[in-house]
């Protein structure tokens, strides 16, 4: 219906509606009759069952020896007489006397019969043999009332129904009839109003009068439809106010409402013309007009008008003012995408070629290039160019530059303004800074000048100036505004970079010179490194190889969060921290604990200073490693787990409790003990390594895994290179740290152990003992002190101390003296008094040896010296 037109529409409208009525009449007489035929059938069933029920004779008959002998002749003349399909005479058992098919009688009658039993009348439709009937079932009672027998009958509701089908035939032609006379009545009023409304459906009627009245009213361009007559047929509210008609304009002679005599030929012409211009009054009006006959349409023609008076006026100025903002737009967008000096320059020279200028250089002082701030004075460094063409006979990049006072470029730096030279050819100034290069530049066409000063504040950074070539007109004043906007706006990107360039520097040079330059020397753990700092900002990462006592080494990787100076600062105040709580021989989570503490110390001081920011979270990772019993302890608070490259090639991440970053406390730190095979390697990282902006920590974690695997193989400087090729990203935003440590055991060849029993008498067995031992290892030089050492120190453990006491010497690259027991005192270093018979037990072992002390066990305490191997 939505697309259909509107005569149309009424059209099939009305035939639908008496197609409506035709069928509920029918449907009506339908069901009435239906209703009719079934009350008629059951009417008859029970008459005629009632009436051959008492027919005379009926009693005798059922006690006769031979009932259907008597009663079927009886019946079926009944039957037939009364036109019903079947009467059936029947016992108080339901079984058959009479039927019309023979041989259905003395089988059992289908139907109800108790209520008939009872002494009442039995209705009731169903479906039979012979099809939808309605059947009676009445008694037959003696004269004592008793129910001897049953009589039923039946007749089919098609058989009632007969006159009603006969009726039917006259009902559906008199429905066509009054359908035929409907729709020829309905076809003469849609085909008149299908002439009326062309066809058009009420959507498009109602479309075209709001496109009608849009059209008049609200349309800002005159609109003008002229007949094959040359008589005006519409002219809309903007036509009537460019052409100035009278009110009664329309339906009169174009030729004659007054218009100028070249307009109105045209407008009554009908002639097909495109933004012809014609001069109506004061204004300037652009005709178009097409005829509309072309497409089928009634003759004449339509006509619009547009004021282009102030268009033409605008039209250069708006297409300036256009390019000019769009260049700024560009200019924000496009200049200072990053914090680099020179790409920024270069950013600024792209921008501005072709579009403002043919030529453009950036000439900034030396300093500005280092991070610095400039002086005023000195000479410059062409840092970006870029022209049309190749070949320009400026300055390159890189030329150091000063300028004379006279030239542009000298007096835009000493006025802080741009200056404009229109004319290159005749200004002296600029040609007395190189005659030779500057009668070069003329030559090849360049003949206008800007210069604009790169100024910060205060600051002036450089000079920018733009260089004319293709075009013959020089620059104007109003681009010297637009050079200087360009400028400004890219001075602030340049600035922003020159200050980035001097923090991201001291930044890394502070970070540098707080972490380790060179690793220490030792013979546990054969280790290679990467500590890659960030592509912006410097961040808080750091890693430590420490010596400690017995051959053990421990491995520190560190990150504090965040990125600056402050992050680095912090980290150094954390990595000497670290480096001091070693020295102490503290186990990994006492040290960690110690940490934490510090790291909420700082807090503390800094919350109070507002200049400061606090720490906002640091991790850390401590591991100790002895290669006398292969173990390695590990410990970490909030740090990435290590992984361990077992010997086979497979690699596994140590499952170490993570605990809570430094600086959170209220938690003790847990601590791994894990048996290495020799040959093992550990690797330890930050997590600028494993995680990023396009790859979460779990990604990260398994290439890391892989990338061990594949170079499980090869040294660990190679491995360390292949890590950081797999996993580096594109862009680094943070810190990398990363050590790979490949394990060594200690052989049981150089090592040696005694137990000592808590007897004064027992030290000249153990001197004896260490004496034959030093032997074997060809270090007899260091029998004598080494002698002194085991007297005084195991001395010390059976006078001061607890059993057990143990006696071990460690050659590595020192002779190691340990002497152990189950006590927590440890000794002090004095100076001994003149008079004092003892205390100078110590002096001597620190005379004598390269460096002692005491580290604490579980089960007590070892004093442990250490001499240089001759």
């Amino acid at each position: 219906m939505g697309g259909r037109s509107l005569a149309a529409q009424v059209f099939v409208l009305q035939v639908v509606i008496v197609l409506l009525l035709v069928v509920a009449a029918v449907v009506a007489l339908l069901l009435q009759v239906r209703h009719d035929s079934t009350q008629e059938a059951r009417n008859r069933s029970v008459a005629v069952a009632e009436t051959f029920a008492n027919s005379p004779g009926m009693v005798e008959a059922l006690n006769s020896p031979d009932p259907t002998a008597v009663l079927q002749p009886r019946a079926e003349a009944a039957r037939k007489a009364s036109d019903m399909d079947f009467i059936v005479v029947m016992n108080t058992d339901g079984i058959r006397y009479t039927h019309p098919k023979p041989d259905r009688i003395g089988k059992k009658f289908v139907g109800t019969l108790q209520p008939a039993l009872d002494g009442g009348v039995v209705v009731e439709e169903v479906n039979g043999t012979i099809g939808r009937l309605v059947q009676a079932v009445v008694p037959v009672k003696a004269p004592d009332g008793q129910v001897v027998g049953l009589v039923s009958s039946g007749i089919t509701t098609e058989h009632v129904g007969g006159n009603a089908d006969r009726q039917l035939p006259l009902v559906l032609g008199s429905a066509a009839l009054a359908l035929l006379l409907a729709t020829a009545s309905t076809a003469l009023v849609s085909r008149r109003l299908q002439r009326q409304t062309h066809g058009l459906g009420p959507r498009e009627m109602t479309r075209m009068y709001e496109h009608h009245d849009a059209v008049l009213h609200a349309v800002r361009e005159g609109v003008i439809i002229v007949g094959g007559e040359g008589d005006l047929l519409l002219a809309n509210d903007e036509a009537q106010r460019l052409l100035d008609l009278p009110p009664d304009a329309e339906r009169r002679q174009v030729l004659e409402l007054g218009l100028d005599r070249e307009t109105a030929r045209l407008l009554a012409s009908g002639r097909m013309v495109t933004d012809e211009v014609h001069l109506v009054g004061e204004r300037l009006l652009a005709i178009n007009q097409r005829p509309t006959h072309l497409a089928g349409g009634p003759a004449g023609s339509v006509a619009t008008l547009r004021d282009s008076t102030e268009l033409r006026a605008l039209s250069g100025r708006a297409e300036a003012a256009r390019e000019r903002l769009d260049m700024l737009y560009a200019a924000g967008v496009g200049i200072g995408t990053s914090l680099d000096v020179t790409r920024t320059a270069e950013e600024l020279t792209a921008l501005a070629v072709p579009r403002f200028a043919d030529f453009a250089t950036v000439d900034l002082f030396d300093a500005v290039l280092d991070g610095e701030e400039p002086q005023t004075q000195g000479t410059l460094r062409r840092t970006a160019v870029s022209g049309i063409r190749k070949g320009a006979p400026l300055y390159a990049v890189g030329d150091r530059i000063r300028f004379v006072d006279s030239a542009p470029q000298a007096r835009s730096l000493g006025t802080a303004r741009a200056v404009l030279e229109a004319r290159l050819s005749r200004a002296p100034g600029w040609r007395a800074q190189d005659l030779e290069r500057t009668e070069q530049v003329v030559e090849f066409g360049i003949h206008s000048l800007i210069t604009v000063p790169v100024r910060a504040g205060t600051l002036i950074l450089g000079v920018v100036s733009f260089w004319r070539s293709e075009r013959p007109d020089p620059f104007d004043p109003d681009e010297v505004a637009l050079a200087e906007e360009l400028v400004a706006r890219a001075a602030i990107s340049i600035d922003n970079a020159r200050r980035f360039t001097r923090e991201h520097g001291m930044a890394v040079t502070l970070q540098r010179s707080l972490l380790p330059r060179t690793l220490p020397e030792q013979n546990a753990l054969d280790i290679a490194y990467r500590y890659l700092p960030a592509q912006a900002g410097v961040g808080g990462d750091w890693f430590d190889v420490l010596p400690l006592s017995g051959a053990r080494v421990a491995l520190v990787v560190g990150d504090v969060v965040g990125h600056g100076l402050h992050a680095a600062a912090t980290m150094g105040r954390l990595r000497t921290a670290v480096h001091n709580f070693s020295a102490l021989d503290l186990p990994p989570e006492e040290l960690l604990g110690l940490l934490d503490e510090l790291v909420a110390r700082i807090d503390q001081d800094e919350a109070g200073d507002q200049g400061n920011a606090a720490v906002s979270g640091a991790t850390c990772l401590y591991a100790i490693y002895d290669p006398v019993s292969r173990r390695c302890t590990i410990a970490r608070a909030g740090h990435p787990p290590p992984a361990v490259v077992h010997p086979d090639g497979r690699v596994e991440y140590a499952d170490v409790p993570a605990g809570l970053p430094l600086g959170l406390g209220g938690l003790p730190f847990e601590t791994v003990e894990l048996e290495l095979a020799e040959g093992s390697r550990l690797a330890l990282y930050t997590d600028g390594l494993v995680e990023d902006r396009e790859r979460d920590i779990d990604t990260g974690l398994e290439m890391l895994r892989t990338a061990l695997e594949r170079s499980a193989d090869g040294s660990p400087e190679e491995t360390c290179q292949a890590v950081v090729d797999a996993l580096l990203p594109a862009r680094q935003g943070d810190d990398i740290a990363l050590i790979v440590a490949h394990t060594r055991a200690l052989g049981a060849e150089r090592v040696a152990e005694w137990d000592v029993p808590v007897d004064p008498a027992a030290v000249g067995e153990v001197r004896s003992a260490a004496m034959r031992q030093l032997a074997r290892w060809d270090l007899d030089e260091l029998s004598f002190a080494t002698e002194l050492i085991l007297s005084e120190l195991v001395t010390n453990a059976i006078r001061y101390g607890s059993g057990p006491v143990r006696v071990r010497l460690l050659r590595d690259r020192t002779l190691i003296c340990e002497v152990s027991d189950g006590s927590s005192t440890s000794p002090h270093l004095r100076y001994a008094a003149m008079t004092d018979e003892g205390g100078r037990g110590l002096f001597l072992v620190a005379q004598l040896t390269e460096r002692w002390g005491t580290r604490y066990t579980p089960k007590g305490k070892v004093i442990w010296a250490e001499q240089p191997l001759p």
